[in-house]
């Protein structure tokens, strides 16, 4: 079937999450990197146990839980002024450096966001980075009240686009979404950032883990679900010559 459709996932695949530390860190000195990972593992926990609790709210509110929760943990004291200049660089997060000449290159089939973002977060985003320009429609999995990994997520990708399954393929660094991509039947591309080579080095480089390093252990490999990508590439760059 021929390829109708890209579809990307959002967070951590053409927005780098880690953007956000250097605000952490200069709202809240010496912390940055640890709330900055702790706060994205909760942000993702509370997708995840929402949606099995059928206690749905937006990724905005569960953006916000997420954070009040990391900061309270580590004892940190703040003003609504600071936490909200936290929250607001959700909406100007960075693209990767190689993300607009991917999709440029990947036209004329129909490029489209698929992500837990909110509606209100994702427009803000999208248009905040241009990438408004360059995508036919930003999906939002509010409209069905549940977050991915669940098949009722994906669908929404045939409904919007007008398109079967085989006909998508379907672009995330999550291994967890990945997995929930494949499992639902869609063909799917994994942007392997981080290597288990970088992981083992980033290991035994210090007697201490950092937290990011953690972060990636537990959020960047490929999980042991029974659901392996079609695809493996290290960047973005690399999409044109396999869609």
């Amino acid at each position: 079937m021929p390829l109708k459709a890209v579809v990307f996932d959002a967070y951590g695949t053409l927005y780098d999450i880690q953007s956000v530390a250097e605000t952490t860190e200069d709202a809240f000195p010496g912390y940055g990197e640890i709330i900055t990972q702790v706060w994205r593992i909760k942000q993702l926990e509370y997708t995840w146990l929402r949606s099995l609790m059928r206690r749905y709210q937006d990724f905005a509110t569960v953006t916000r839980d997420s954070l009040a929760y990391t900061l309270r943990v580590l004892g940190l004291a703040y003003e609504s002024n600071a936490f909200e200049r936290v929250i607001e660089k959700y909406l100007h997060l960075d693209l990767y450096p190689d993300v607009a000449a991917a999709l440029a290159a990947l036209k004329p089939r129909k490029l489209a966001i698929l992500s837990n973002g909110s509606p209100e977060m994702l427009d803000a985003l999208v248009r905040n980075s241009g990438l408004d320009r360059l995508l036919d429609a930003t999906i939002s999995v509010d409209a069905r009240k549940i977050f991915k990994p669940s098949p009722e997520a994906y669908e929404l990708i045939g409904e919007v686009l007008g398109t079967k399954p085989d006909e998508v393929l379907f672009v995330s660094s999550n291994p967890w979404d990945v997995a929930g991509a494949k499992s639902y039947g869609l063909d799917v591309a994994w942007i392997e950032r981080v290597t288990p080579e970088a992981m083992a080095l980033a290991c035994v480089e210090t007697e201490l883990v950092a937290p990011l390093t953690m972060f990636k252990a537990i959020r960047t490999q490929m999980d042991e679900l029974g659901f392996a990508p079609d695809h493996r590439v290290r960047a973005l760059s690399e999409l044109p010559r396999i869609a």
